[in-house]
């Protein structure tokens, strides 16, 4: 008997909490946060979201460069995945 494959989940992409996010991450910017705490703060509430779209927040929000965001992206998705109980 074969398994059929799971179908991959459906990609969330709420612009308004993107928007959202980046908004608060400039404002944690210019009040003197470091990059990786506007970034992290922004994967918290996007992690939802697709890749591409959180790396763009991070590049308008954190002024990342693209491999600089994509670097963010990785590290901000492991620290996330650590912080989470039962991991």
């Amino acid at each position: 008997m074969s398994r059929k494959p799971k179908s991959p989940e459906p990609v969330v992409t709420d612009m308004s909490i993107v928007e959202k996010a980046v908004a608060e991450a400039r404002e944690m910017m210019s009040n003197g946060s470091t990059k990786i705490d506007a970034a992290m703060a922004m994967y918290r509430q996007l992690e939802s979201h697709p890749q591409d779209v959180v790396v763009r927040a991070f590049i308008d929000g954190a002024a990342l460069t693209d491999r600089g965001a994509l670097t963010y992206w990785y590290n901000c998705r492991r620290k996330r995945s650590r912080e989470r109980p039962g991991s």
